[in-house]
């Protein structure tokens, strides 16, 4: 629901063990070290244990994708079994088909798993045997397993085995009829949650395999998701989602520590901070009721409040709307104000040639609407706008151009890369229309009527909530998806733009949209950072157009490099 929004590819805290997502913190590259260990060195027992959710399963897959070659893995992952089930389920791992008149017959088991094992190491073959939820063994399916460690040569165990549980493993293992399984365990590691640092790394790796190119929680956020989930990655996972969604449907593109509280009440079925409450309490368990009050009060981060669409705020001081000086930055300032972002937040104007955007909104508040807007946007192309007519889209459509108008982010922007209009929204409600005309990593320059300046992107954050109208010159007057099957005059313009694109010098015709030319969208889309789906959607013909455009139509930034030099 919210990945377009936020710029994603793809779900970033689905709780499903994906290796891609394994963020090796230090406990984590130790454990996996283990584990890598057990594969290539023979004898005994790896023991491998660590709380509910702390990344045990997604430990496993990562050690499954890096296995050796030569080591060929059985992996039970539900132990709950009697000592023939668990041999019968070993033995189907390992491709062995057990004779029917076995069944129950743990000798005829044990003499079939003793011939493959034989038969592998005569073969340079490794076979691993890995246990997980190995709390769940009884005891007698225990004995069975340190049986199986038997099977040996004269100089190497058959079969290494790994045991991977919770901590009532250890619980079991050190019981006096098991000690001789705990003394055959010649490795023991204990997995535990994340701590404050490796809880903020976590969450950026995994918003960054999804597609994130910048932060989206804050370092509060992080913080307050450290205390409500105690570093345990899965339930990280689960609030991170579920505060993410609750930013979605409140328009936020950056997640406060005050929307992470909430989701941990709705998650976890306790109020917000419940879980470091106590603590806080404590420390200010000698102050008086009234002034722990107040420095509560005080305490509360402005930025919490900011991105919220419509809150009511104290009127903000704003500067004189008649004249702003060229360089705003030197134009008298207003007397901070906790409501006003830029007042909160010196440090988002660090470039002193940086305008300050609310004193531009208010300086050319007549210049902010939707008129405005269109006139300046359809100027840079060169085309002509009648104010208080028919809308800026169908006056731009009657001149062989399209208006795009979604909700995103400006990452997306910048794989657009077409000048648009940006809606703009203040704390006190009031609505803004403003022209995005070039951006960078660290500005953006907006046009606000005849006004161009630059503003730096996290206040430009401040006042967006991701609604734009771009406008772009499609290569024929119909516009629709294009994908394989298709036949026609619009499939022969998305061929020879392609072309264009990767520069060749014998353009190939056709009007079939056929198996090559999907692979060619493909391999624009994955060089242009684009979903690869090998179907021309109208944001691929967008990014196409801007990545062949002609010299003097607008772009928010030139092509990173010639169109015959861009690969995929």
């Amino acid at each position: 629901m919210y990945l377009q929004f936020f710029g994603l590819t793809e779900m970033p805290f689905a709780i499903t063990p994906d290796p891609r997502y394994l963020y090796l913190s230090a406990r984590h590259a130790d454990a996996l070290a283990h584990l890598v260990y057990g594969i290539n060195e023979a004898g005994g027992f790896i023991q491998l244990t660590g709380e509910v959710g702390t990344g045990k399963t997604t430990t496993i897959r990562s050690l499954l994708a890096r296995a050796p070659k030569n080591a060929e893995i059985a992996l039970i992952l539900n132990p709950r079994l009697s000592a023939s089930e668990f041999l019968h389920a070993l033995c189907g791992e390992l491709g062995l088909a057990a004779d029917d008149s076995s069944d129950g017959q743990t000798k005829a088991l044990v003499d079939l798993l003793n011939r493959y094992l034989l038969n592998a190491h005569a073969h340079g073959q490794r076979v691993v045997l890995i246990v997980d939820e190995a709390q769940n063994l009884a005891p007698d399916v225990l004995e069975q397993v340190r049986l199986l460690t038997n099977l040996e040569t004269e100089t190497h165990k058959l079969l290494q085995i790994i045991l991977i549980g919770q901590p009532e493993l250890r619980k079991l293992l050190a019981r006096e009829d098991l000690r001789q399984i705990a003394q055959r365990i010649t490795a023991r590691y204990h997995l535990e949650a994340l701590s404050s640092d490796e809880t903020y790394a976590y969450v950026r790796h995994r918003l960054r395999v999804a597609g994130a190119t910048a932060d989206i929680f804050t370092r509060a956020a992080l913080r307050a998701v450290h205390r409500a989930s105690g570093g345990v990655p899965r339930l990280i996972n689960v609030l991170c989602d579920r505060a993410l969604l609750g930013a979605y449907t409140q328009d936020l593109h950056e997640v406060p520590a005050s929307l992470v509280r909430r989701a941990a009440a709705e998650v976890f079925g306790q109020e917000p901070g419940s879980r470091w409450m106590p603590a806080a309490l404590a420390c200010l368990a000698l102050a008086v009721l009234a002034g722990s009050a107040v420095l509560l009060w005080r305490h509360a981060p402005a930025q919490f409040t900011l991105h919220l669409r419509g809150r009511p705020t104290p009127a903000r001081a704003q500067a004189p709307a008649a004249v702003l000086p060229a360089a705003a930055t030197s134009a008298p300032a207003a007397a901070p104000d906790a409501a006003d972002p830029a007042a909160a937040t010196p440090a988002a104007r660090t470039d002193p040639s940086m305008a300050n955007l609310a004193q531009l909104l208010a300086a050319y508040r007549d210049s902010t609407n939707t008129d405005s807007a269109f006139l300046q946007l359809l100027t840079l192309w060169k085309a002509s706008y009648v104010p208080s007519s028919t809308d800026g889209c169908t006056q731009a459509k009657a001149q062989g151009l399209q208006c795009l108008a979604q909700r995103g982010s400006l990452a997306q922007l910048r794989l657009l890369n077409r000048p648009a209009i940006l809606m703009l929204s203040d704390d006190s409600g009031s609505m803004y229309q403003v022209v995005l005309r070039g951006l960078t990593d660290e500005a953006a320059q907006v046009q606000i009527g005849t006004h161009l300046g630059s503003v730096a992107i996290a206040e430009l954050a401040r006042y967006w909530f991701g609604d734009f109208v771009l406008v772009w010159r499609p290569a024929t007057k119909s516009v629709q998806d294009l994908s394989a099957g298709m036949h026609g005059l619009q499939v022969r313009r998305l061929r020879e733009q392609l072309d264009r694109w990767r520069g060749a010098q014998s353009p190939t015709p056709g009007d079939d949209y056929d198996e090559n030319l999907m692979r060619l969208v493909e391999q624009f889309q994955r060089a242009n950072r684009l979903s690869v789906d090998g179907v021309a959607g109208i944001e691929t013909q967008v990014a196409l157009d801007a990545a062949i455009a002609a010299p003097d139509s607008p772009l928010l930034a030139p092509p990173s490099s010639p169109a015959g030099t861009r690969g995929g």
